[in-house]
């Protein structure tokens, strides 16, 4: 805003100056005299490169070919202003009364070069270049205003046809914008500034128009009150609040985009394609308060994303890198739309802890499409998310709570705790881009319906109950194939009641055949650790009908399968026998079968290691009766053998002594 106005004075302040000196000026060399006058007002060079006609009465107008006004001598080559031609015209009669009435001022294709370095800036005018105002006034030209000589300035119309506009702040352009279009109206010097524009950054036109309440006092620093309003095929922003010359605002706002994706179109960013849920139609309303030092508060913000109603607070920090703060709440958010090519019909609740909708079909892999987390790297900040319910594809989350902070592109996602699959979740995720891609996690789950959540987060469908539990884990890859090859941690699970289905493992042990029915357990609990994209455990307890079923093997996270046995036992002539049971092959399809020959194998080690202890007790019975005749002495069954040698030995060595030294 503050540029819109100073564009509007200098080309003001440049009418009055051409026309000044061309009232001083008679004869045929009015052009050359009228750019000697000019310079030695303002220390610039102008050049008037065709005819330039006048006239005196009623208007006082000037039309001219092609002119130029030259830079400041320190901002370089371009000029500052230029235009294919001007008409300048200004009501005679008004200037008895010494006041100038502007009647209008027509440049085509001007080009408006602004140019600011530290405290200097190129259109502040004074003979030989020199500023006009002090190292420590504010660099706006003089409004037009009354002067120390009471005169008055008023501008009927001022018209800008296919204008580029240049802003140039330290030797950086801040805008180059061509195809403007561009009307302003000042016509009580007490009164507002109207000012309509249009322009094209995309492929549909952006039309514009600004009201300044005061703009001699805004000129002058004071703030003045403002009101904006733009729109373009996609969408339409107003502004009704406060304004300043530093560029701070403090009013209402209210965003309305029918078409969020080509309305970005006409501001240039093309190819934007947000999913349904997160904006493709969008509203924001709320209180706007903006800082010169690329500060942006919004407060009582409500924001409506394709019918999801978000409410509170955010701070915007304006910087190379933007500082994001944000505490939103909603009530039923529908974000089914992050499905790829649409994704699922919105799925129900489920109860009050959230569930899960018909599952997608399961893929047949991990996919090795590349991650881009780039977007990690954008903006830093924290985000906190209360809702009642929100919606994604294959699953609802019930009542969720959530904070996500982001630093130097790394993001923890805090859950405090999220309702899902009929259960609880809470913890924390982690995404961490900055030196490649890694995601981890350290979890507690309570109460989940395994029916519901297994069949959207890996594909499985074979197994029922509730699971609670801890789990951490960590994963490094740039694509989600990698990550869970790489995939490393720990944990411990509980289930209660359940049932696998696809086998029946009684049947299974007692006849070899039980695929198709199902296992009824009334619990199960498990350690495990991760390494290299595998689940490894050696504890698993599954009691059924009041026995226990142990377990151990691998489950492949990277690759989808199973190399697990289960050693549940049956009953053979009376004694107990395990026969062992394995799943092997993919998830999707594993194959089960008793491992016989292992059970064999158990049960000819355990009648060997009978014999052997057989075969040892009757050596060590047949050595017990050979030497209690070679010693003449009864040994007990109960006594150790060498024991009794060793005490036999020491008599002997005993009674051997005293017969050397002569004793009895």
């Amino acid at each position: 805003m503050r540029w819109l106005v100073r564009i509007v004075a200098i080309l003001v302040a440049v009418a009055v100056l051409l026309v000044g000196a061309l009232l001083l000026l008679p004869g045929e060399k009015l052009a050359r005299l009228a750019a000697d006058q000019i310079r030695a007002q303002t220390g610039r060079e102008v050049v008037f490169s065709g005819e330039v006609r006048f006239t005196f009465w009623p208007v006082l107008g000037v039309e001219t070919g092609p002119v130029t006004l030259a830079n400041a001598d320190w901002a370089g080559p371009e000029p500052m202003f230029r235009a294919e031609g001007l008409t300048i015209g200004i009501a005679a009669a008004p200037l008895l009364q010494r006041e100038i009435r502007i009647e209008r001022i027509v440049a085509d294709s001007p080009v408006l070069r602004l140019e600011g370095a530290g405290e200097r800036a190129n259109w502040q005018f004074g003979p030989g270049g020199a500023p006009s105002a002090s190292p420590t006034a504010d660099p706006s030209p003089a409004p037009p205003a009354p002067d120390a000589a009471g005169q008055t300035f008023t501008l009927d119309r001022l018209t800008l046809r296919n204008a580029r506009l240049i802003l140039v702040t330290d030797g950086a352009v801040a805008l180059d914008q061509s195809g403007v279009d561009l009307t302003a109206r000042w016509p009580d010097a007490a009164g507002p500034l109207d000012v309509e524009l249009s322009l094209s950054r995309g492929a549909d036109p952006i039309e514009a128009r600004v009201a300044l309440a005061d703009p001699t006092g805004f000129l002058e620093g004071q703030v003045s009150r403002l009101a904006l309003s733009a729109r373009t095929a996609g969408g339409t922003v107003e502004y009704d609040g406060k304004a300043s010359t530093e560029g701070a605002l403090a009013g209402d706002i209210a965003v309305r985009m029918t078409d969020t994706a080509r309305a970005l179109s006409a501001l240039g960013q093309r190819g934007v394609d947000l999913p349904r849920g997160l904006g493709r139609a969008a509203d924001l309303a709320g209180q706007l308060t903006y800082t010169p030092d690329g500060r942006i508060s919004l407060r009582r913000l409500r924001l409506d994303l394709d019918g999801n109603i978000l409410t509170g607070d955010a701070d915007v920090t304006l910087a190379a890198k933007p500082v994001v703060t944000a505490r939103l709440s909603g009530g039923i958010l529908d974000l089914t739309g992050l499905a790829p090519q649409g994704g699922d019909p919105a799925p129900s609740a489920g109860g009050s802890g959230g569930g899960a909708a018909a599952p997608p079909e399961a893929p047949a892999g991990w996919s090795d499409a590349l991650i881009d987390a780039s977007a990690l790297a954008l903006a830093d900040g924290t985000l906190g998310l209360a809702a009642q319910e929100i919606r994604l594809p294959g699953m609802v989350l019930g009542e969720t709570r959530v904070s996500l902070g982001i630093e130097r592109s790394r993001a923890v996602l805090q859950l405090q705790p999220v309702n899902v699959f009929s259960g609880r979740i809470s913890g924390q995720l982690v995404a961490n881009n900055r030196n490649g891609l890694s995601v981890g996690g350290d979890l507690s789950i309570e109460a989940i319906e395994l029916n519901d959540a297994l069949p959207v987060l890996a594909g499985i469908d074979k197994l029922h109950g509730e699971i609670s539990g801890r789990l951490d884990f960590l994963g490094v890859g740039q694509s989600e194939a990698a990550i869970m090859r790489s995939l490393s941690g720990s944990g411990r699970v509980s289930v209660g009641k359940g049932f696998f289905s696809g086998f029946d493992l009684e049947e299974l042990v007692r006849s070899g055949g039980g695929n198709g029915g199902s296992t009824v357990f009334d619990g199960l609990t498990a350690s495990f650790t991760m390494r290299e994209g595998n689940l490894f455990n050696s504890d698993l307890e599954l009691m059924i009908k009041g026995k226990r079923v142990a377990g151990e093997g691998r489950v492949g996270l990277g690759a989808r399968d199973l190399d697990y046995t289960l050693l549940p036992e049956a009953t053979h002539n009376g004694r107990p026998l395990r026969i062992p049971v394995r799943l092997t092959g993919p998830w999707s399809d594993p194959r089960i079968r008793p491992d016989l020959s292992r059970a064999l194998q158990e049960r000819i080690d355990e009648e060997v290691d009978k014999q052997k202890d057989a075969l040892e007790a009757e050596a060590k019975e047949k050595l017990r009766e050979k030497l209690s005749q070679e010693l003449d002495t009864e040994i007990a069954p109960e006594q150790d053998l060498e024991e009794v040698l060793k005490d036999r030995l020491e008599d002997e060595a005993r009674k051997g002594l005293l017969k050397l030294l002569g004793g009895n």
